[in-house]
């Protein structure tokens, strides 16, 4: 997970301790720190214009004397403004304010940021305690309302580097430069939209320093569960590639149909939807290569499940919230398979959720939207914080979807998803995402490792597709998605040459 690997705040600061034990001084850190957005500052603004820096109390300030010093060097007109007394600055941050030759204004107020074209906000870092407040949180809420450049030295002043939620106030950033490893408020929104663009730089912190941090969060990208990802071989056939059940509602038959599509393109072998003799001629004038199962009296669909070669089960889609979804739901948990609960699946048990985690004892993935998920868990915090907890208290992976969907397992890791465009906001596109997930399991792939893999190809489809989507465009762009990702893992179905 460490190429992916997001730190707390807690976590970094041991990672600052853990590279200062290393050899490595903070005073190196801090100079590489400023150096690294000193040369973003040139990248994206090649002309010197008239910039405000504003410094903090802390270490973050101090990056920020660091940056001021050095565009003073290259000739732009800079002004510094620290917030508290110049004197009561410690360690490596009174140091580079020692280094800064040029004037120190109050953080006072607005007026600070009269005729500049660019701010560089290096006020607080992610470990913000308490909401901004007085002068700074004037002048943070100038810089928004003047609609100035802004780029934010570690997270946006204000912005948690946990939770990405905002403490009071916080600047629309138009880049942020953070060091060695992001954050989670880096990705959970509001912060993510506050972020701006993320630079992600390297100041020197020994990679080795993640061993002992063994951090358990990431963001969700290919480099966290690709190589655990079930392409087939020569050797493969359809049953190898696993058989899928999907229970079909009798009446909203689409979300059962759609699930299907999704994991056949994913790869799952075989497809069955199962469902009432009454529905059975929808489902089977639909999709030719969908095996379709009308079943029979109360214990039908638990006996249709029992046979081993049929490994993976979907409970949900336009299922309905009844007493039929409830049974399914327990049955196919009963009978060990690897099982996907979405919709309906989920908001049957509301009334009684302790009935279903009691129930879940095998590969389980739970996809709640945040009012299912309010439905399921009397949970408080931000949305990584419930959606671990959540995991932990269902046993089972829990999928929150959103525009920053999470994905949290019961052992405590958990990924973070920021690829989904504004277009997946469209009727059927979950009920595609549940397909993804159950064609992975199918596959084999772990529970884990295939909600992080279906919500990335998810959305990866969509950007794909663009403006204009509908749910039934999403299984198509996955064959595109599913070449590059094989590209990536270096799989290729053409003998070297020597």
């Amino acid at each position: 997970m460490t190429d992916t690997a997001l730190l707390s705040v807690e976590e970094m600061y041991q990672a600052d301790a853990a590279a200062a034990r290393a050899g490595v001084p903070g005073l190196a850190l801090m100079e590489a720190a400023g150096t690294a957005v000193f040369r973003e500052i040139r990248q994206r603004w090649p002309t010197p214009r008239p910039t405000v820096v504003l410094c903090g109390p802390g270490n973050n300030g101090g990056d920020g004397f660091v940056v001021a010093r050095l565009l003073r060097e290259a000739g732009w007109p800079v002004r510094l403004a620290l917030l508290g007394d110049r004197a009561r600055l410690k360690g490596d941050a009174a140091a580079n304010a020692r280094r800064w030759t040029g004037n120190v204004l109050p953080l006072d107020g607005p007026a600070l940021l009269d005729g500049c074209e660019l701010v560089v906000d290096a006020l607080f870092g992610a470990g913000l305690a308490r909401p901004l407040d007085g002068p700074a949180r004037a002048v943070i809420e100038a810089i928004n309302q003047r609609c100035l450049a802004c780029l934010a030295v570690d997270v946006p002043s204000g912005v948690h580097g946990n939770t990405g939620q905002v403490m009071g106030a916080a600047p629309q950033a138009t880049v942020t430069v953070t060091f060695f490893r992001a954050k989670p408020g880096h990705f959970l929104r509001p912060g993510r939209d506050l972020a701006g663009a993320l630079v992600v730089a390297d100041i020197g912190i020994p990679e080795a320093v993640l061993a002992d941090i063994a951090p358990q969060t990431a963001f969700n990208a290919p480099g966290l569960w690709l190589e655990r990802y079930p392409w087939p071989n020569f050797e493969s056939n359809k049953y190898t590639r696993g058989h899928a059940v999907i229970a079909g509602g009798s009446e909203m038959t689409g979300a059962a149909r759609l699930a299907a599509r999704g994991a056949r393109r994913i790869g799952a072998g075989l497809v069955t939807i199962a469902t009432s003799p009454e529905a059975f001629p929808i489902y089977a004038a639909d999709m030719p290569g969908t095996l379709v199962k009308p079943l029979a009296g109360r214990g039908g669909f638990g006996e249709f499940i029992a046979d081993p070669r049929r490994n993976a089960v979907l409970v949900g889609p336009g299922a309905g919230v009844n007493e039929i979804t409830h049974r399914r739901a327990l049955a196919a948990l009963a009978a060990g398979k690897a099982t996907v609960l979405d919709a309906d699946a989920l908001t049957v048990f509301a009334r009684k959720p302790k009935a279903l985690f009691e129930a879940i004892g095998g590969p389980c993935v739970l996809t709640p939207h945040e009012g299912e998920f309010a439905r399921l868990f009397k949970l408080e915090g931000d949305r990584l914080t419930r959606a671990r907890a959540a995991a932990r208290q269902s046993g089972a992976v829990v999928l929150l979807k959103g525009s920053d969907t999470v994905i949290a397992a019961p052992d405590g890791r958990a990924a973070i998803d920021a690829s989904a465009p504004p277009e997946l906001a469209t009727g059927g596109s979950g009920d595609v995402l549940a397909g993804f997930v159950l064609g992975l399991l199918a596959q084999g792939m772990d529970a884990f490792g295939a909600a992080c893999a279906a919500t990335w190809v998810h959305g990866s489809a969509a950007a794909d597709f663009g403006p204009g989507l509908i749910a039934e465009d999403l299984p198509e762009r996955v064959p595109g998605v599913l070449r590059r990702l094989r590209a990536a893992a270096g799989h290729s179905r053409q003998p070297e040459s020597e």
